[in-house]
């Protein structure tokens, strides 16, 4: 995602390989190179992994919306993130042929209060939410 004026200045990639050229905003992660990786959405092509660099990294998704929306170049965040920034057109989708692969991870995390002994009601949630989801995780 990012700005239009962002675009505009600097261009429009069209391809994975394209954000070479650009300056990618990234979660940070200590001794990692960053990469993102790509699925085509309609099939066709193969998945695509793409070392990129960036002038920026943070290890919150609102930090890099934010970066984005100050227009410092693109950032790869969870829909939920930027979702009023998209539909008030103050961020732009890049690359809309294209989903991120494994750029969340594959799992969801339950977060809770800590406590030595897990509340049966949480529990029970925990359970279903883990049988509900697998179906979906298990598809892609």
């Amino acid at each position: 995602m990012a700005t239009r004026a962002y675009l505009r200045r600097h261009g429009t990639p069209a391809s994975p390989s394209d954000l070479t050229a650009h300056n990618c905003l990234h979660y940070f992660r200590r001794g990692e190179q960053p990469t993102w990786s790509f699925e085509p959405v309609r099939g066709g092509a193969a998945r695509q992994s793409v070392g990129i660099r960036g002038n920026f990294a943070a290890d919150n998704s609102e930090a890099l919306r934010d970066a984005a929306l100050g227009g410092l170049g693109i950032a790869l965040v969870p829909d939920f993130t930027a979702q009023a920034d998209l539909y008030a057109g103050k961020l732009v989708r890049v690359l809309p042929g294209w989903r991120p692969s494994g750029a969340f991870g594959d799992a969801i995390y339950a977060i809770r209060p800590y406590s030595p002994l897990l509340p049966r009601p949480v529990r029970l949630l925990v359970d279903y939410l883990r049988e509900a989801l697998k179906e979906g995780f298990e598809a892609q």
